[in-house]
């Protein structure tokens, strides 16, 4: 006798078997103990699972992996669509913006004048003793 896969003893006791191979299964599993036997273990599977697990939560688990799927595809379009033309007549822009590390490295001599006056006053005898 042949005994069918359990992949189809799994999608028959889910209900997603074709309806023409449902018929020869059923029939299979009344005069076979044996797969009886694994299709009910399948059965009592699918039952436990649907009680552990609501239909609600895995429909949202479903939507959550859909919207990442969707945010995915929306990252690859905004990061992979090509820049806009540039005018080369604009040219390029210095930034405004400096720190004080900045203005001591591009050598302004106020900024060298008042940190050799500031490790003066922190070398004196009044600015290491306590007050």
């Amino acid at each position: 006798m042949n005994h069918p896969h359990e992949d189809d003893l799994l999608l028959l006791a889910y209900g997603e078997l074709p309806d023409a191979h449902t018929a020869e299964l059923e029939g299979h599993l009344g005069a076979c103990a044996t797969c009886r036997g694994v299709f009910e273990r399948f059965e009592r599977s699918r039952v436990a699972l649907e009680v552990a697990v609501p239909r609600a939560r895995r429909w949202a688990a479903r939507w959550v992996a859909a919207a990442l799927a969707a945010a995915a595809v929306v990252a690859v379009v905004v990061l992979a669509r090509p820049e806009p033309p540039r005018n080369p007549e604009d040219g390029w822009r210095p930034a405004t913006a400096w720190s004080a590390t900045a203005g001591y490295i591009a050598g302004g001599a106020a900024v060298v004048e008042i940190d050799a006056k500031l490790t003066r006053l922190e070398k004196e005898r009044s600015y290491v003793l306590p007050n």
